[in-house]
C-alpha cells in the first residue's frame, strides 16, 4: 500500500525519495541528493547531515559525518555514547528533542539550533547511521516531520542495503 501524505509537500518530497532512492548508484551520491532534498525543500529543516558509523583508527566505533547541509560543524566525529545522536544510533530509536537547551545530551553545533530529530539508518536489522536534522524553530518536527524524516531513513536503508550487497 502506498504512503498517504497530509500535505501535498510532504507528498512531492516523499515521491522525490523514492526517485533518488532508486535510481542512486552510490552511497555518497544516495546521501548527498537525500540531505540536499530535505534542506531545500523542508524549510525549517536548517542543518541536514548523515552521520556514518566506522571504526576510527584507534579501533573505536564512531559516527562520522558524511554528507551534509547547513553550517559547519565541530562534530564530525561522535561517539555512541555521546549526545542525541549517540543516543539514537545506541538505541535504534528515533530521537526528537523540541527545545535542545533543555537536553544534557545535546552537544551544541550553534547557537541558533533549537531542536533535533535524529533517526537511525538500518541495514540487514543493524544500525549503520543516522539522518540528523537542527532546526532553529523550536517544536519544529512535529508527528508529519518525524513520520517524512523515519520515512527517508528506511528508504536509504533499503538502498544502502541494496547497494552493499553488489
Amino acid at each position: 500500500m502506498a504512503e498517504v501524505w497530509k500535505t501535498p509537500l510532504l507528498a512531492e518530497v516523499a515521491a522525490k525519495i523514492d526517485d533518488i532512492a532508486s535510481h542512486a548508484t552510490s552511497e555518497t551520491g544516495l546521501l548527498d541528493a537525500i540531505v540536499l532534498l530535505l534542506h531545500e525543500k523542508m524549510l525549517r529543516y536548517n542543518w541536514v547531515g548523515f552521520y556514518m558509523i566506522e571504526e576510527t583508527p584507534g579501533d573505536e566505533t564512531m559516527l562520522v559525518l558524511g554528507p551534509f547541509r547547513g553550517s559547519m560543524t565541530p562534530h564530525t566525529l561522535i561517539r555512541l555514547n555521546q549526545g542525541i545522536c549517540g543516543a539514537a544510533a545506541s538505541t535504534g530509536e528515533t530521537v526528537v528533542v523540541d527545545d535542545v537547551n533543555n537536553d544534557s545530551r545535546y552537544l551544541a553545533c550553534s547557537l541558533e539550533t533549537k531542536s533535533e530529530i535524529v533517526v537511525p539508518l538500518f541495514v540487514g536489522g543493524k544500525v549503520v547511521g543516522e539522518l540528523d536534522i537542527d532546526s532553529h524553530f523550536p517544536a519544529a518536527f512535529g508527528t508529519d516531520d518525524r513520520r517524512l524524516c523515519e520515512y527517508a531513513a528506511a528508504m536509504v536503508g533499503n538502498r544502502l542495503q541494496r547497494l552493499r550487497q553488489r
